[in-house]
């Protein structure tokens, strides 16, 4: 549905309507005025930056976009073999550990709250300290 059009004047200066002259037909418009209001829709959208499609060009968009699929599939595959690291690791010490489930259910707990508090930030010599003082 196209909606209704209405004649308006306005003024412009003759570089800005050399512009427009020179460059609507690249920009795929039938008419300069349908370049007019496609450039007033594209620099509203930058404005408001609220609908970033309306102003970021789609080449742009699927660099963007591909990249970050790349990005996503080589973290996925790190964490793949970062968790097949840490299930190895995790039988090997149970296979060489006495530790029941009830402090196993204790330690996790424990751990998840220190996780949370440090936001991950976390390494072997922390877990030491923190062992050493249990003892």
């Amino acid at each position: 549905m196209k909606s209704e059009k209405a004649r308006h004047t306005v003024w412009l200066t003759n570089e800005a309507w050399e512009k427009v002259k020179n460059h609507y037909r690249d920009d795929n418009c039938s008419t300069q005025n349908e370049y007019i209001e496609k450039a007033i829709r594209f620099y509203t959208g930058y404005l408001n930056a609220r609908d970033a499609g309306a102003y970021l060009p789609r080449v742009l968009a699927d660099v963007l976009e591909g990249k970050l699929l790349l990005f996503g599939d080589r973290i996925g595959k790190t964490l793949f073999k970062l968790a097949v690291q840490d299930a190895v690791m995790a039988n090997l010490l149970a296979a060489d550990t006495d530790v029941d489930l009830e402090t196993l259910e204790t330690l996790t707990g424990t751990c998840a709250k220190r996780v949370m508090r440090t936001h991950g930030v976390l390494d072997f010599e922390d877990a030491l300290k923190f062992q050493k003082r249990m003892d």
